[in-house]
């Protein structure tokens, strides 16, 4: 990315360090640019500046934090006078304000101040910012959809009847499409978690997928993936003819979570012909996108997750969700079947049954990003 200062001719710098990231999902989330030793500036505004420069300079802060995080009360003095920041979504998000203020026309910004809201659990701000969209666009599908969805997740049905009858007059096939996803994704919310491979899986065709974890700085894989790879390995063995996916792609000292994951699994007695890498994907939506694409190519119609048990529900509504969308590309259908294996990371199986409205809120958001809907529109899935 070009250097701010150099482009806006600006004169004070909060340096950020992209060699110290955060994990923002239960799979790691920076992108592989991210790992170079490289330093990014965020710098202050000038008012004199263009607008349009102005604009661009709050959305490249907002996403420098998303990704990296930063010095926060650096910016807070420097970027955000008079306001208390807590967090690195706290700079994403007055970030997205100080450009919606800019351009209040501009329903992007609006809608990406709103995913900022989400993340960060604010349902309230995040209902009111997709109402101001609303008001000014009321036949705006993707507003009307997030508003009512995250409107039943607080327990507002009667805002969640009336937008689902709004997107019904709106677009009725599209909304359809839609209800058939959220009572797919309610399914997956009340299904069984399994922690060891349910029998009778398919002999022919099947597929093992292992999601990622975020790596240590040094390279090295943390408790929660290694014991990820235990029970991918235990299935593995009990169905030797099954290919094996490892999916994550971002690296530490040059080695992504595929790469230690496969080596890993060699080094068990996996033969490495099993092993299909996916190296490219930076979260759980890209998990799934990416390792489906693989599926598709190997002809593997049948699919059995691993994963921790706090992040299986999710997995399994992305992978569900991606399934479908490449039947609709590919004019197929598939029928694919998924069957999931946890990793226990509850003190016992019924607590990992128990479902709280914040795991809904995050199950919800990234189906909404795997249909197709942006997070931050032309910015970030």
């Amino acid at each position: 990315m070009k250097s701010l200062k150099k482009k806006l001719g600006l004169a004070l710098a909060v340096t950020i360090s992209t060699a110290t990231f955060a994990t923002a999902y239960a799979t790691t989330s920076v992108p592989t640019t991210a790992t170079t030793s490289e330093n990014v500036s965020v710098n202050s505004l000038k008012n004199d500046e263009p607008t349009s420069d102005r604009i661009n300079h709050f959305k490249e802060i907002a996403m420098h934090y998303y990704w990296h995080g930063g010095d926060i009360q650096q910016a807070e003095k420097d970027i955000f006078k008079g306001i208390t920041l807590k967090g690195k979504y706290d700079v994403v998000e007055n970030a997205f304000k100080e450009a919606t203020l800019l351009d209040p026309y501009n329903l992007d910004l609006k809608f990406s101040l709103a995913s900022t809201q989400i993340i960060q659990k604010k349902i309230p701000e995040a209902l009111q910012t997709y109402k101001q969209i609303l008001n000014l666009d009321p036949n705006n599908f993707n507003a009307n959809l997030l508003y009512g969805v995250y409107s039943k997740v607080s327990e507002d049905k009667s805002s969640y009847k009336r937008s689902i009858s709004k997107l019904r007059k709106i677009d009725a096939k599209k909304a359809n499409e839609y209800l058939q996803k959220i009572e797919t994704t309610e399914n997956i919310i009340n299904s069984k978690l399994n922690t060891s491979a349910p029998a009778n899986l398919p002999q022919k065709d099947h597929a093992i997928v292992i999601l990622g974890y975020a790596l240590a700085e040094d390279g090295s894989m943390r408790q929660p993936l290694i014991e990820r790879l235990k029970t991918g390995l235990d299935i593995a063995k009990k169905y030797p003819d099954s290919k094996i996916i490892v999916t994550g792609g971002v690296p530490k000292q040059g080695i992504t979570e595929a790469d230690a994951m496969s080596d890993w699994l060699i080094s068990q007695g996996i033969e490495e012909d099993r092993i299909i890498l996916e190296n490219k994907a930076t979260d759980t939506v890209e998990n799934a996108l990416f390792s489906t694409a693989m599926l598709e190519k190997e002809g593997l119609q049948d699919v059995t997750l691993v994963t921790s048990a706090s992040h299986m529900r999710r997995a399994l509504t992305v992978f569900k969700e991606a399934s479908d969308f490449y039947d609709k590309m590919n004019n197929q259908k598939s029928d694919r079947n998924f069957t999931n294996v946890v990793y226990l990371d509850y003190p016992s199986i019924q607590e990992a049954h128990k479902v709280s409205n914040d795991e809904i809120l995050v199950i919800y958001r990234d189906l909404f990003r795997t249909s197709g809907i942006w997070q931050y529109p032309e910015l970030q899935r």
